[in-house]
């Protein structure tokens, strides 16, 4: 029986790494529709060669922010599971997680939502991106809801999603601490 290869996966290259952290801060800070591809790749201080050898196009660049993003978001839950162990202590803390969000130094709403709300390209990779994460959230709290034995986990984990995009744009122009004890109103009425 020939032997397997082991797949070798490299970590990915520093000057990749700079980019995506610039443009993660710039995105979010700016805006992804008035952030060009010159700013990124100058305060990165990469040449465009590299730029375009790790992205071939801004709208990779906005998905690998937005996965990055949502990479962080899975990260932070799955540590939440951990720690608190219990459904209805992991629904709550993800609450506090979006409430929390508001009253962030330099808050400008949600990254997702200000992502998708800026793609041009219907075709291109930043909506499906964006679809995933919305997915994994919506999945993750139907769960959550089913462990707390929530009447209905799919009614409850699409109310929850809704009140959570309505707190991200209340946050911008409203009081945060109303919005964010709106929020937290809002889990309590799905909860059993």
């Amino acid at each position: 029986m020939p032997e397997q290869s082991a797949v070798i996966t490299r970590p990915p290259a520093p000057a990749k790494l700079k980019i995506l952290a610039t443009a993660d801060r710039l995105f979010y800070d700016e805006g992804v529709h008035t952030v060009g591809v010159d700013r990124i790749i100058a305060q990165s201080h990469v040449t465009k060669a590299t730029f375009y050898k790790h992205y071939r196009s801004k709208d990779i660049l906005i998905a690998a922010y937005v996965t990055g993003r949502a990479q962080r978001a899975r990260e932070s839950v799955e540590a939440d599971r951990e720690t608190l162990g219990d459904a209805l202590g992991v629904l709550r803390a993800i609450v506090d997680d979006f409430a929390s969000e508001s009253r962030r130094p330099g808050y400008h709403g949600c990254p997702f939502i200000n992502a998708a709300a800026a793609q041009l390209d219907a075709d291109g990779p930043v909506g499906p991106a964006v679809a995933e994460w919305r997915s994994w959230l919506r999945t993750t709290l139907v769960d959550l809801f089913t462990q707390a034995r929530a009447g209905s986990p799919e009614k409850a984990a699409d109310d929850l999603l809704l009140a959570r995009d309505g707190a991200f744009g209340g946050g911008s122009v409203a009081d945060p601490a109303a919005t964010d004890a709106a929020l937290h109103r809002a889990l309590e009425r799905l909860l059993p």
